[in-house]
């Protein structure tokens, strides 16, 4: 009983302070949260009922109680609504708190991280390509009491908006930059989802792509026009090798003309080399200066 008379007596100097704070208001501070959310003023009824339901919640003890006290888990806050108006700056909880029965209506809100898929966009990139993009956006709330008073569903809220950001943001890149950068796109769609559902209490954690699709065929042109890019790195690098190998060789006929004993040490190696291969087969080398002499040619 001491318990719930204390309960009430705090109600009552709020609801007091309340009424004072109506007829001398104080400066605006300059915290955000204070300057949008406008503590609930009864007036002289709703103090009256207020009244009434302390002394219902004393007489009725403790059966009241299962109507006055309310538990909160560690991940949930508590928006109170006293007489349809807000009774408090921040939301109640974790834990157990006292509420006036049939005055108070009691909102609970969950401040786990909500996990989004944005459906897929088709969009038009800045270079007049058609593509279909989809992502997901992570997302929690930071203020549960503007979550409940300033948007209807907030979770539907935030995934609208981020079906229209996506259009918006990717409209402005190239295919080129959708397909490479794709984490400085997701980095500037948190910026500009986070911006926009800020009023609403929502913090905006991570904004990813999870696929970009695009038509068939210019899937098929795209490879093609890589293969081509393959190719023609293929053969530069083949003339490179070849250029480097024709110096090779030169620098050896030249070594070879200096010492003519060399290149009959060549033709034993090229014997030796072919036998290794091939057994059976027999090569015998004819110097040129014979042949010439053979034919009568110097």
């Amino acid at each position: 009983v001491m318990t719930s008379q204390r309960e009430a007596s705090t109600e009552l100097t709020e609801m007091a302070t309340s009424e004072t704070q109506k007829l001398h208001p104080t400066p605006p501070a300059q915290n955000q949260e204070t300057q949008d959310v406008e503590v609930a003023s009864l007036g002289v009824g709703g103090f009256c009922c207020a009244v009434m339901s302390v002394i219902m919640l004393i007489l009725f003890f403790p059966f009241s109680l299962i109507y006055a006290v309310k538990i909160v888990k560690e991940y949930e806050r508590a928006v109170i609504f006293r007489l349809g108006r807000i009774t408090s700056r921040k939301a109640k909880g974790p834990g157990l708190f006292f509420i006036l029965p049939c005055l108070d209506t009691v909102t609970k809100v969950d401040l786990r991280i909500v996990t989004l898929d944005i459906p897929s966009q088709e969009i038009l990139t800045k270079d007049s390509v058609t593509a279909r993009v989809d992502g997901v956006v992570f997302f929690r709330v930071s203020n549960p009491t503007w979550s409940v008073i300033k948007v209807a569903n907030y979770i539907g809220s935030t995934g609208l908006i981020a079906q229209t950001t996506l259009r918006n943001t990717l409209g402005t890149k190239t295919l080129s930059q959708l397909l490479t950068d794709r984490e400085a796109i997701a980095e500037e769609l948190e910026r500009e989802l986070d911006d926009a559902t800020d009023p609403w209490g929502i913090k905006v954690l991570r904004v990813e792509i999870k696929d970009v699709s695009i038509p068939h065929q210019l899937r098929r042109a795209m490879a093609a026009e890589a293969e081509a890019s393959r190719e023609s790195r293929a053969k530069v690098i083949a003339a490179e090798g070849e250029q480097n190998a024709s110096a090779v060789l030169r620098e050896a006929a030249d070594i070879i003309d200096e010492a003519p004993g060399a290149l009959q040490l060549r033709y034993l190696q090229t014997l030796n080399t072919i036998s290794s291969v091939n057994n059976h087969t027999y090569v015998f080398p004819l110097p040129l200066d014979l042949l010439g002499k053979m034919f009568g040619k110097s």
